[in-house]
């Protein structure tokens, strides 16, 4: 650290290096960020390389800040929604989970089937809210959990809302895979599908990223048609045949203009 003079004439600190600790404790949250089901403390301490002492003093501040969440079953650390609504998209003092959540209930209620918020989070699709469904069954993931944009409904609703120069240059930068038979792996097959996104205004997933899930969904758009995340209903396959596709489909469209005008009173 050294004193500096800027241009008023002022003496000010600059660092010319990161805090040791903050440093350490951000490598912490992003270590258990990485997994969706969460890491124990020693996992923490592999993954980071910090010393068990740290790591347990980090976790256990991060908790009591209601920035992590303890498991009781497995021990786990998990990343709380706090972390991730600090950064979620807003519209002046309005969050995008407060405008979304009374019509994520709503389609809920419409669909019978588990709901989610699902905002971009670089290369990645992130469930920000979710709302459980009303049978007995239910397909759930966690908040917080992140999959490729190509291999989900919100996903894909969300890249097929972006300009066609931004998602050529998306696609040079990311390496597709096949999670499944149904995963649409090359480009041609991605841009084909993004395509008739954008035509039916509602996304697809068949069975793309998790055998035996299947999920509608639609972006959420701001006044400049900017994805600012996308709404979804997911289902058990059995439950969303194909003839259900086209009905949830005009159900998250209709939720998702909704969430836009609440956006902008």
């Amino acid at each position: 650290m050294e004193s500096k003079s800027n241009p008023t004439g002022e003496w000010s600190l600059t660092m010319d290096f990161p805090a040791p600790t903050v440093a350490k404790t951000m490598a912490v949250i992003e270590a258990v960020g990485k997994h969706s089901a969460g890491l124990t403390q020693s996992e923490v301490v592999l993954a980071t390389g910090c010393s068990a002492n740290l790591v347990f003093r980090v976790l256990s501040t991060l908790v009591t800040l209601g920035y992590m969440q303890r498991l009781d079953e497995d021990r786990r650390y998990v990343l709380t929604s706090k972390l991730i609504e600090s950064c979620q998209p807003k519209r002046m003092d309005k969050s995008l989970v407060l405008c979304a959540y009374a019509e994520m209930l709503r389609l809920r209620d419409q669909s019978r089937e588990t709901v989610q918020l699902v905002i971009r989070a670089g290369n990645k699709a992130m469930v920000l809210e979710q709302v459980s469904g009303l049978e007995a069954v239910q397909v759930m993931g966690r908040i917080g959990m992140q999959v490729p944009l190509y291999s989900c409904a919100p996903g894909k609703a969300i890249l097929a809302s972006l300009p066609d120069s931004e998602l050529k240059h998306w696609l040079s930068t990311v390496e597709l895979k096949a999670y499944t038979d149904s995963t649409k792996s090359t480009k041609n097959a991605l841009l084909t599908d993004l395509q008739s996104v954008r035509q039916k205004g509602y996304a697809e997933d068949w069975e793309e990223g998790i055998e035996g899930i299947r999920c509608v969904a639609s972006a959420i758009l701001d006044p400049y048609n900017n994805a600012v995340g996308a709404i979804t209903v997911m289902s058990p396959t059995k439950r969303m045949p194909l003839k259900r596709f086209a009905e949830i489909g005009q159900m998250c469209i209709s939720a998702a203009r909704t969430i836009e005008r609440e956006m902008l009173l």
